[in-house]
Parts: C-alpha cells; sequence; structure tokens
C-alpha cells in the first residue's frame, strides 16, 4: 500500500500492515497516536520524532520503533517512509519507549517487497512468510542512541524543546538556571535528576543531533562550526564518540569524497 491513511485500513485483520509514504520536504506530522504499534522507516531523508518525554532522531536507513498509543509528532527532512502499523499482541517484546534502531540489508528488502501487498493480503504462500520475517528481524535489529530524554517538568521542558528548535552553542547553565529563576547550582542538580546529564552535556548531545540533517547538505566543516566546535576532527571525535560512528556516514551524495 502506498500514500494511503491509517485510518483508511486499520479495521483489516492483519497483525502486519505495511504502507509506503512520500512526504515533501520539511512535512510536520502533528501530535498523533495510534492504536497499533508503528516500525517507522525512512527509506531517504531523516526523521525527527518528539514524545512527551524525549526526542528521536532518525538518520537515513534507519527506524524508530513506536509503542502503541503513543502521542508522537514526526519531523521529516525529505522523507519516503515504508512503515509497518502493527496489532501490539503480535509483538510482546517491542519497547515501551520509542527506539532507533538500525535495520538490516534484509530488512530493507522485505520492507520494499511488503509495501507492495494490499491490505488484506493472504497469509498463507510469499506474502504472510514475508510478514512474518520482518517480525524476526525487527525483533534481532541493534538499538542506536539518537535519543534525547526530555524533563518532565513543563519549566524545564520547555527550555529543552526550545533549545532544540534552534540549538545555540552559546547557550549557558547560567542563562538557562535564570530563565527558571533558580540558582545555578540548583538548577543543573535538579536537570541532571529529571534527565541524567548535567545541562551543558545534554546540549552538546543536542547539537551533534541537530547536526544529522545537516550532514546531508553541508559538509562537515561547515557544520561543525555551526555546532560550535573549533574545528572539524573536533566535532568529528566528539561525534564518533557519541553515536560510535564518524559523521562522513551521514553525508549527503554531493558531499561524499
Amino acid at each position: 500500500m502506498r500514500n494511503i491513511p491509517l485510518d483508511e485500513v486499520d479495521h483489516v485483520e492483519r497483525a502486519v500492515l505495511p504502507i509506503g509514504t512520500d512526504y515533501p520536504p520539511g512535512h510536520l506530522l502533528d501530535w498523533h497516536e495510534h492504536r497499533r504499534a508503528q516500525f517507522l522507516y525512512g527509506a531517504t531523508g531523516v526523521m525527527v520524532v518528539d514524545t512527551a518525554d524525549g526526542s528521536w532522531t532518525v538518520p537515513p536507513e534507519r527506524a524508530v520503533l513506536i509503542p502503541a498509543a503513543t502521542r508522537h509528532r514526526v519531523r521529516m527532512l525529505g522523507v519516503s517512509t515504508r512503515s509497518l502499523y502493527v496489532e501490539p499482541d503480535a509483538v510482546p517484546w517491542w519497547p515501551a519507549s520509542c527506539t532507533v534502531v538500525e535495520v538490516s540489508p534484509l530488512l530493507r528488502e522485505l520492507l520494499a517487497v511488503a509495501v507492495g501487498f494490499e491490505a488484506g493480503y493472504s497469509l498463507s504462500g510469499r506474502e504472510g512468510a514475508v510478514a512474518t520475517l520482518i517480525l524476526h528481524e525487527i525483533d534481532a535489529g541493534s538499538p542506536l542512541p539518537f535519543h534525547l530524554r526530555v524533563p518532565a517538568s513543563a519549566d524545564l521542558a520547555r527550555l529543552c524543546h526550545a533549545y532544540l528548535a534552534a540549538p545555540d552553542a552559546g547557550a549557558t547553565n547560567a542563562a538557562w538556571a535564570a530563565r527558571v529563576a533558580m540558582s545555578e547550582r540548583a538548577f543543573t542538580r535538579r536537570f541532571r535528576a529529571e534527565t541524567g546529564d548535567s545541562p551543558a552535556v545534554w546540549r552538546r548531545r543536542a547539537r551533534l543531533l541537530a547536526a544529522v540533517p545537516l550532514l546531508r547538505q553541508r559538509s562537515v566543516t561547515e557544520v561543525s562550526g555551526r555546532a560550535g566546535y573549533a574545528s572539524p576532527a573536533a566535532f568529528t571525535a566528539a561525534f564518533t564518540r557519541s553515536f560510535g560512528m564518524p559523521p562522513s556516514r551521514f553525508a549527503g551524495p554531493a558531499n561524499r569524497s
């Protein structure tokens, strides 16, 4: 199925409903939720998935597992998706919170095949076997660390969401503390308790995540400056340390050497 709303087929009695969708650049799927669990794979482009408690950046050819009934929004940055909508009782192993995962070459090919199925595809023979194998491949996928936790308290969450919308390398703990009328020490202690990271570490990771879509259009040198690093080498080292792979892995075709 291609470019059809889930609501039109959600009633179909299939554990796995594959739907491929092409989105215009910069498209925002505003806050919504699904009855089913969702496997959201970007065959092209970068996706940013937000929930009340976190933000997940999904690089090209990776996917995010979204639990059933999780309210979320998705920013599509040049994305063509291959989504699976899965009955929750078919995947008791599904993670309890959103998780970015690696997508194997086999799973990519299976997804490309599955989006050609009709909603009421045959459960016997090839189509049913593909749907079953897809779930086994998803279960075997490795999680990736493209995630930021957002504080539960409203005032700190507002700070974080504003920063995610416009990351600023010049932001300081003192300035953030002043915005929520706290001392810097008390603010830092509270922020760490709610996110597991200091504010400075959180902001640095936010800038590195924001670099992922930028790398599709700009060179590592350009992106490193925007992320607040003094040199491409320093940026590359920090990016690799955080995500286990260099920024060059995410470069667009025009920026690959």
